[in-house]
């Protein structure tokens, strides 16, 4: 029997806005950061479970202080009873009364949670000796679903029905693994897409990643001016040629009928999607977008707060892409049940990355549903920006445009404190 014995929060903030990476017309000036957790034991393993959660710079130490907040309540737990029914660590803090009305369910308090049962989930695939993806593509159907909390969604996907598509996904499951570990999953590039890049900086950047690197999608962030966006969405055609696929990203700038005269006017550059066109709150604004901006498509997810607004926005069909954040909602079991719903409603899901972190932490996701729930790649592949990597014990790979299959055993968002410690911010 172990116990747990410290949660200790790190407060790391990367001075991204002194190169305007990450700009969009939301978000001018973001300083990506991580609220960085570490959750240690008594076993003589030396294991440390890691969580986190992303923000953008100012109110990161408010996440630290609510996971900190939090800290006591594993102070002293039993592992091993947390670790064989992860349903326990969630209902100690989902459903802590206290901690809901904050809420419910959504914003700092849920993030943090997410980071802590996160840390949780690593510390489990580590002593598995498996990545997460894979760990949780080994877990019996039952066992899976016993974690997972369907209060306020039997209207749209009831246990019985998340244990039969993970069911079904147990047929051709080693060749998909097999395959994952030979080729990985595909991978889009954002990194040419910020605002505040100049269209010669932007070309040069959407070359190299289509033409060096290998993805076969890149994404603009567009919405500051119109005029601007039409410039750029040429440019990076003409850049990248008709073969390769073209995204966009509002990040929540417009209002409802904004968006739909704007998006129309970008019909001749053959969109793959545009994200986030207004807040992710509003469901039916996005319903009635998707459907004025026909053929394409409407992708969001990366700011919606909790598998309930997956579920009306499912229900609604008010997207035509389904995107996760790793960081946003309650840790990986939140996560697992976002996928089974897009798996009911056959909607694919490219999952939003790029910030500290994210990349490592959200492929686990992307190849599990891979694995054990969709069984394609058709029309998903996973965001990839070239952030703070080398910060990390185990950074993802990226080959020919396709991110390779971690194999080390955890969530891989593990840091190297002592290179990360530079940027701790300190007041």
């Amino acid at each position: 029997m172990s116990t747990i014995t410290k949660v200790k929060t790190y407060d790391f903030r990367f001075p991204t806005s002194q190169t305007l990476s990450g700009s969009d017309a939301m978000n001018p000036d973001p300083d990506y950061s991580s609220a960085y957790v570490e959750v240690s034991t008594d076993a003589d393993d030396g294991i440390k479970g890691v969580g986190f959660v992303f923000t953008i710079g100012r109110g990161n130490d408010v996440v630290c202080a609510a996971i900190d907040s939090m800290a006591q309540a594993l102070i002293g737990r039993n592992v091993e009873e947390l670790l064989d029914n992860m349903r326990i660590a969630w209902d100690l803090f989902v459903h802590d009364s206290q901690l809901r009305w904050l809420g419910p369910e959504k914003g700092v308090e849920h993030m943090a949670i997410g980071a802590l049962l996160s840390a949780l989930w690593d510390i489990k695939a580590k002593r598995a000796g498996q990545p997460l993806w894979l760990m949780l593509s080994r877990m019996e159907p039952e066992e899976l679903v016993s974690t997972l909390d369907f209060r306020y969604l039997s209207d749209a996907l009831r246990p019985e029905e998340a244990i039969e598509i993970l069911k079904e996904g147990q047929k051709g499951k080693e060749e998909r693994i097999k395959h994952l570990l030979e080729v990985g999953y595909p991978g889009y590039s954002t990194a040419a897409g910020w605002l505040g890049y100049s269209d010669e900086k932007m070309v040069a950047i959407a070359k190299e990643e289509t033409q060096v690197k290998g993805f076969k999608q890149i994404k603009l962030k567009v919405g500051r001016n119109v005029d601007d966006d039409l410039r750029r969405l040429a440019k990076a055609r003409e850049a990248i040629g008709p073969d390769v696929r073209l995204a966009v990203d509002a990040n929540q700038v417009w209002d409802v009928p904004t968006a739909i005269e704007w998006i129309n006017k970008f019909h001749e550059f053959n969109l793959a999607w545009v994200e986030e066109p207004t807040s992710p709150d509003d469901v039916i604004g996005h319903a009635t977008i998707a459907r004025a901006i026909n053929p394409i498509k409407v992708a969001t997810g990366e700011q919606m707060q909790n598998r309930i607004l997956y579920k009306q926005y499912l229900q609604t069909n008010a997207f035509g892409i389904m995107q996760i954040d790793a960081t946003r909602v309650a840790g990986p079991q939140e996560i697992v049940l976002e996928y089974l719903m897009a798996k009911k409603f056959n909607k694919p899901v490219c999952p939003h990355a790029g910030g500290v972190g994210l990349c490592e932490a959200v492929c686990q996701f992307a190849m599990f549903d891979y694995v054990s729930v969709s069984g394609t790649m058709d029309g998903r592949m996973i965001e990839y920006v070239d952030n703070q990597h080398e910060h990390f014990v185990n950074p993802v790979r990226i080959e020919h445009g396709n991110y390779m299959a971690p194999t080390a055993p955890g969530n891989g968002a593990e840091m190297t404190v002592e290179t990360a410690e530079k940027y701790l911010y300190r007041g």
